[in-house]
């Protein structure tokens, strides 16, 4: 009993000594950020895909980067996930970043904290996501945060808040590290406003500004740039695709094969895919051309994005919680 006695003490005093010790204080600081592991070869999953509202695509890993964003704000903060899919649509990584619950990820460093992820890119390396704080009940106001993190280790990098926005829906970045943000606003009921309609323009040191607000905006939704470097957005409100110059002019005025629009994805050529989140179609609309629908009948068609990879389309069906995928000829 003594031995036993005397064993424990021992293991406690070695575990006080290395934890007090500063070289190993040094080396935890170094320890990796603690992120997900793919699977083994020898397993597929398919679906693995909870409340999805955009996805990316990284070229690097070759991989579907999927937000996903679990449970609402207003039942528990910080539940959102990252999921790797792979282009067959099976689980690479099913949690990459948030794979602890909400107080685990308090203890990390730096921090975890996602909650109900919309939009999203990714460039140079770093995800974008279009996020929230707040809205947890009615007397806690919604604030839109973008998010970054490190795609190589999956840390959390900076974060910009728009102070004057509850949320905002599709992002796009430029290389710069540019930020463009739709807010979709009041759309619905018998009596929408436009002045919530917005396109929003976030700098690189966080300066938001209004870029587009109020008609022809209607309920913007999907964004994203044409080869010539014009923002592009979708109306939900209507089949209306808008391009604007980098003043905010509008240049062009083109139409989708049906309302709805939330995803927007353009190819270099110029050509347009746009999908329709209330009536389930995606229409192509080729430069000159009018738009001609490619597919029908998807679920909750959300904001598509591009897999390079695989030239394919890749489209999150949100409360249909799995994922479309649409070869391009």
């Amino acid at each position: 009993m003594q031995k036993r006695k005397l064993g424990k003490i021992l293991t406690l005093m070695m575990a006080v000594s290395i934890f007090s010790n500063p070289v190993f204080a040094q080396e935890q600081e170094t320890e990796p950020y603690p992120v997900g592991n793919p699977l083994s070869s020898n397993v597929k999953v398919y679906g693995g895909i909870y409340g999805a509202e955009s996805c990316s695509y990284d070229a690097a890993r070759g991989v579907i980067v999927v937000p996903n964003r679990g449970a609402p704000q207003n039942v528990r903060t910080n539940d959102a996930w990252i999921s790797f899919i792979n282009h067959d649509g099976s689980v690479h990584t099913l949690r990459w970043i948030g794979i602890q619950h909400a107080d685990g990820r308090k203890t990390l460093s730096p921090p975890l904290v996602l909650n109900e992820p919309f939009g999203s890119d990714i460039v140079n390396d770093v995800l974008y996501v279009a996020d929230r704080d707040g809205g947890t009940a009615n007397d806690d106001p919604s604030v839109a945060v973008i998010r970054q993190f490190d795609m190589k280790s999956g840390k959390p990098l900076k974060e910009f808040r728009i102070e004057d926005s509850p949320w905002v829906n599709d992002i796009e970045v430029r290389e710069g590290g540019t930020i463009y943000a739709t807010q979709t606003g009041d759309f619905f009921g018998e009596d929408p406003n436009p002045e919530t309609w917005k396109v929003w323009k976030i700098t690189p040191d966080g300066k938001a500004t209004v870029f587009v607000q109020g008609e022809p905006l209607n309920a913007p939704n999907g964004i994203a740039f044409d080869p010539e470097g014009n923002i592009v957005v979708a109306n939900f409100g209507n089949a209306e695709v808008l391009t604007f110059s980098e003043d905010g002019k509008l240049l062009k005025t083109e139409s989708a094969a049906q309302p709805g629009s939330d995803g927007l994805v353009i190819m270099p050529d110029g050509t347009k895919y746009v999908c329709s989140v209330t009536q389930g179609g995606v229409s192509r609309i080729r430069p000159g051309e009018s738009a001609e629908l490619i597919a029908n009948n998807i679920p909750n068609a959300a904001s598509m994005c591009y897999d390079a990879g695989a030239n394919q389309l890749v489209i999150p069906m949100n409360s249909s919680n799995s994922l479309a995928f649409i070869p391009l000829d």
